[in-house]
């Protein structure tokens, strides 16, 4: 009665959340249907603001930092704001925390949000570790001037200071030995009208590595070559970093018993990085954690198109509850 599958989940395989929750809250009703009592306490949580950097997860483990509730969100609110447009108090984050031994494992059913899976059939990504991320304000300062009066070789240009700069973080990527990826993913031009030379440039510079210490070597690789453009542009570059989330490798043993429990369903697996952060990476600061993928149509995520099928969707939560009732008995 107690390996009964999961036949159907409610509302389809869209937005990545979504499976997660769903798969969750399909376990937990089908423990009480089977009038089962786990002998651990069963917490199911679902978290706000992953995709804008795990505040609620982080909270848990205390990495929340003060300086990011006045972060103004693209909506114009804070992260202040937001917690408290939510019925939340950010002033009581550290009544949050959890303690190291607060909770014997954590799982976490997610898309892959890439093609790997889909494209080899893979049914289930076996999560081995949860890339860490940081994240800088990038400032260039140059000069503002007139762009049909002043000379090519007279000009301090913020925007081909930060043309350079973009050139710079992904030559450096590619270039050094390992999985790092790091990316520019926000420009703004001041004043940003046509015929001014822009003198200041504001850029987000985002890179993310399975280790900190990778990510914390490409960042230093860019600062060591920054002194070309700097001398070749008569520019200032600033940097402010404004997020941290560490790198999580996830618990060996639960591993392998993610697994066994699909392998006993009759799915395929592959033991595999997770090159998006999430909750997980968190949550693995004060527990051991556990992360099941299921693929993602063509690799698309965060667009409209994003889907997972619902049979993926169902193998994945029978996963999640192979894996809990085993997770239980140890």
């Amino acid at each position: 009665m107690l390996g009964s599958h999961i036949d159907s989940v409610p509302g389809g395989g869209n937005y990545d959340g979504q499976v997660g929750s769903m798969g969750a809250l399909e376990v937990a009703a089908s423990l009480a249907d089977a009038a089962h009592t786990t002998r651990h306490p069963l917490e199911i949580l679902i978290f706000s603001n992953e995709e804008g950097g795990k505040t609620g997860s982080r909270a848990l483990a205390g990495e929340v930092e003060g300086f990011e509730l006045d972060i103004v969100t693209a909506s114009g609110f804070t992260i202040a704001d937001g917690i408290q447009r939510l019925g939340g108090n950010p002033n009581r984050l550290e009544e949050v925390r959890r303690t190291d031994g607060s909770a014997e494992a954590f799982l976490e059913l997610h898309i892959e949000q890439g093609a790997v899976l889909d494209a080899d059939e893979i049914d289930v990504g076996v999560v081995e570790g949860i890339v860490g991320i940081m994240r800088w304000t990038v400032t260039v300062d140059g000069s503002t001037n007139h762009a049909g009066t002043t000379p090519m070789d007279r000009r301090a240009d913020a925007m081909v200071g930060a043309a350079r700069f973009i050139d710079l973080v992904h030559t450096t990527a590619r270039r050094m030995p390992g999985q790092q990826v790091a990316t520019v993913g926000r420009l703004e031009a001041e004043p940003g009208v046509p015929n001014v030379i822009p003198g200041r440039v504001t850029m987000t510079l985002e890179i993310r590595d399975l280790s900190m210490d990778g990510i914390e070597r490409v960042y230093n690789e860019i600062n060591r070559n920054l002194i070309r453009i700097t001398e070749g542009t008569n520019t200032h570059f600033s940097f402010q970093r404004f997020y941290t989330s560490r790198a999580a490798p996830t618990a060996p043993w639960i591993r392998e018993i993610i697994e066994t429990s699909a392998r006993g369903l009759g799915l395929s697996t592959r033991r595999m990085p997770s090159g998006a952060g999430h909750d997980a990476q968190s949550i693995a600061l004060f527990a051991p954690v556990g992360m099941i993928f299921v693929p993602s149509v063509a690799g698309i995520s965060h667009a409209p198109d994003e889907h997972t099928t619902p049979q993926d969707v169902i193998n994945g939560a029978n996963v999640l509850l192979q894996t809990l009732l085993e997770l239980d008995q140890r």
